[in-house]
């Protein structure tokens, strides 16, 4: 990171809203406060989702010239909104906060002081040492929040990834991949990406929002799992896709048995059966791979994709086959034991499964 200045760099504070209009005036007051008094160059950058309650307006009445309103009428979304106020900064150093005034602005000069000090990247957290919530903020949001920072454990170590409140020096997006986030954790996504090595949390007094609803939603959590799933095959690779692909190999052991009992039950003869339940858990393996592990093959026709993952299945199953009858042969105590060959037979099969759906079937251009 190259190095800031002695004194607080400038800073863009950038705040993602959507029907936020009576949050701001109380925000904008207190962020000046902290402008004022510690002489920072400051602007803020409302990065509103075409709202229409009536924020245009109370940033027109505020008519402060540091505060700049964009609405954002495409790829809405806390993420995408952040994303955006990244590019339209002026600034050397973006700080993200929520508009509600959950995250206190009072903090803004400390999280600066960090960045200034060298970090390259400052979360303002709950669960540091001096770090708290709001009694009223209740055991099972402090419960969901927990779950989400524990699935989080795989990429970072820090006590509250989940933070919303945190600041970064511009240039540590210089080179950075491309971000693909999903949902509202933002945060988690700068930190896989970009790399930080020194990372500062400084306490924070997270309080409950000062008015309007709170926008954490079943679907939101939704897409955290998603954004999980995806920050994993970043980070993880073709490790993060054997996996996926292993568990939509095993559900389709259960979609195969669950058809084949539903078939027999409506009378069909058992070797139809079984033939038609293979070919069903097929389908499904096909879908589950096509949505999962293989995402980006839904750019092209799923047709073709279906034949050539049938033949690969095919293929799959004749490597299985064959390997449990070398084992039989070269090993005969396993005559006694033929669970060994067999289980070494789908190992086989899987990995075979997964080079030609991987290489062949859903292969990348």
């Amino acid at each position: 990171m190259g190095a800031l200045p002695t004194e607080l760099p400038s800073v863009s504070v950038i705040v993602p809203t959507y029907k936020e209009a009576a949050n701001l005036p109380a925000l904008v007051e207190r962020v000046e406060r902290v402008r004022t008094e510690h002489h920072l160059a400051l602007e803020m950058l409302i990065m509103d989702d075409d709202s229409r309650d009536g924020t245009e307006t109370v940033v027109a009445d505020l008519g402060r010239d540091w505060v700049r309103l964009i609405v954002r009428k495409e790829n809405r979304g806390l993420s995408a909104a952040v994303l955006d106020g990244f590019r339209h900064a002026r600034n050397e150093a973006l700080l993200v906060m929520d508009a509600d005034l959950s995250h206190p602005p009072e903090t803004i000069p400390e999280m600066l002081r960090r960045l200034r000090d060298g970090a390259d990247f400052v979360l303002g957290s709950r669960y540091v040492e001096g770090g708290s919530t709001e009694e009223a903020w209740g055991i099972l949001r402090w419960i969901n929040s927990k779950a989400a920072t524990l699935l989080a454990r795989p990429f970072t170590r820090l006590k509250d990834p989940m933070s919303g409140f945190f600041a970064l020096p511009r240039s540590l997006l210089n080179g950075a991949p491309p971000m693909n986030p999903v949902g509202y954790k933002i945060a988690l996504e700068l930190l896989v990406k970009c790399e930080c090595h020194n990372v500062a949390e400084i306490p924070i007094y997270f309080s409950q929002r000062f008015k309007g609803e709170s926008k954490l939603s079943l679907r939101e959590q939704l897409l955290y799992l998603e954004h999980l799933r995806r920050l994993a095959e970043y980070k993880f690779g073709d490790w993060m896709r054997f996996l996926e692909f292993s568990l939509v190999g095993l559900s389709g052991a259960f979609v195969n048995l669950a058809a084949l009992t539903l078939l027999v039950l409506f009378s069909m003869p058992v070797r139809a059966a079984v033939a038609a339940a293979i070919f069903i858990a097929m389908l499904s393996n096909f879908v589950l791979n096509r949505r999962f592990p293989f995402a980006y093959a839904r750019e092209k026709h799923w047709l073709p994709q279906l034949f050539g993952f049938i033949a690969t299945s095919s293929i799959g199953a004749a490597a299985n086959y064959g390997t449990v009858l070398v084992i039989l042969h070269f090993w005969p105590f396993t005559l006694q034991f033929p669970q060994i060959a067999a289980s070494i037979g789908i190992l086989a099969g899987m990995a075979s499964n997964y080079l030609m759906t991987r290489y062949v079937v859903f292969k990348k251009h």
